[in-house]
């Protein structure tokens, strides 16, 4: 029998957050960002939950082509552009749109040898200070892509650094606007949380939401995933592989920095920092155990977890434990962005982090895709 551990795909969910997604959207156009492989859930398997959205967007030509190869006909946008200029050739022959970011980006399209001019999208460098024309430069960048025989329609875009917390976008946004005022083009400036908590002011005619198709709450702790009415998408579970009762005094684990107080039945489950599970989790983070919450205690190690089993003292030996997700005996949700914050790191990582040796669930084991 293989390690217990999985890791399922909730189908549903993607779809209900699409949807979440589409209220505050309105008649704006929704790319679903699809990077870092749909943030570690596999684009194959994310495909049949997203695919209801207008285009994927993403990083890579590798990427690009997968979703290609899924059928998909519809727009596929390079989240960075091209990095060379040989990507052109595939961006002409997979039908892709891509960000232009860069005078060097522009030079690559001015040297390419093309029939078909290419759709591109203008990146403002709005205050973010990662990819970008600064304002000051915006205009004549847009004016050498206009000049182009390459390109064919040039959308505007920028990224937001502060949608999710107090400083806001309103500094971002007055940059943006008065430097595109005049410019003709589709505008796509909404990220996550720009989407759920600022729709009025960055609609625009794309959105570009990434954390929130994958049910993490892109303003956690302020709002959880149950304010916005976001389902998780991914469930990392595994079992107990062991019950020990302590007495008062003993430790548990490398290091020994868990002394039992007094009597404790804790159990030993099957999930470890090689797993993704992450190393800087503790004493207190969250876990379900048959659905009930409970805490884990002692040291992460390599392929174990040891956890308090005082509110389930029923649990034996292949008891479900949930790390993240929904558990399958309850339906209880244990929300990613908790088990993040105990790590001091956020629901992306952990999505991204999940290791290559644990399997998931084919679609037809899941539970709630069963009907």
């Amino acid at each position: 029998m293989p390690r217990p551990i999985l890791a399922t795909v909730h189908t549903p969910a993607l779809r209900n957050n699409l949807e979440r997604v589409r209220r505050s959207a309105l008649d704006a156009r929704v790319w679903a960002v699809v990077k870092a492989n749909a943030y570690g859930h596999g684009i194959e398997r994310v495909y049949e939950g997203l695919r209801g959205a207008d285009g994927f967007a993403l990083l890579d030509l590798a990427e690009a082509e997968r979703v290609r190869a899924l059928g998909w006909r519809g727009p596929v946008l390079l989240l960075e552009g091209v990095f060379d200029a040989r990507d052109l050739e595939l961006c002409s022959r997979l039908d892709l749109w891509h960000t232009v970011h860069c005078d060097e980006q522009i030079d690559m399209l001015a040297a390419h040898k093309t029939l078909k001019p290419q759709r591109v999208f203008l990146k403002m460098n709005s205050g973010m200070n990662r990819l970008g024309f600064t304002p000051e430069r915006f205009g004549s960048a847009w004016t050498r892509l206009n000049a182009l025989t390459q390109v064919d329609e040039i959308s505007l875009m920028t990224h937001f650094s502060d949608a999710d917390g107090p400083r806001g976008i309103a500094h971002q946004l007055e940059a943006f606007e008065r430097v595109t005022r005049d410019l003709p083009g589709e505008r796509s400036i909404a990220n996550s949380a720009a989407t759920l908590r600022h729709a009025d002011q960055t609609r625009g005619d794309w959105v570009r939401p990434g954390i929130v198709l994958y049910g993490s709450a892109p303003d956690f702790p302020a709002n959880d995933a149950a304010h916005w009415q976001l389902q998780p998408t991914m469930t990392l579970s595994t079992q107990l592989l062991s019950v020990q009762t302590l007495k008062a005094g003993d430790t548990i684990g490398y290091g020994s920095n868990f002394t039992a107080e007094g009597p404790l039945t804790i159990g030993v489950a099957a999930v470890g920092y090689a797993d993704g599970y992450p190393r800087h989790c503790n004493t207190g983070t969250p876990v379900l155990v048959n659905g009930v919450r409970t805490r884990m205690v002692g040291r992460v190690s390599m392929d174990m977890i040891t956890v308090d089993l005082t509110p389930v003292p029923d649990a034996k030996f292949g008891a479900e434990v949930t790390l993240w997700g929904r558990s399958t005996v309850t339906g209880t949700v244990l929300p990613i962005d908790e088990v993040a914050q105990a790590a001091g790191t956020v629901g992306y990582e952990l999505m991204c982090a999940v290791a290559q040796r644990v399997p998931f669930a084919p679609a037809e084991t899941d539970p709630e895709t069963r009907q």
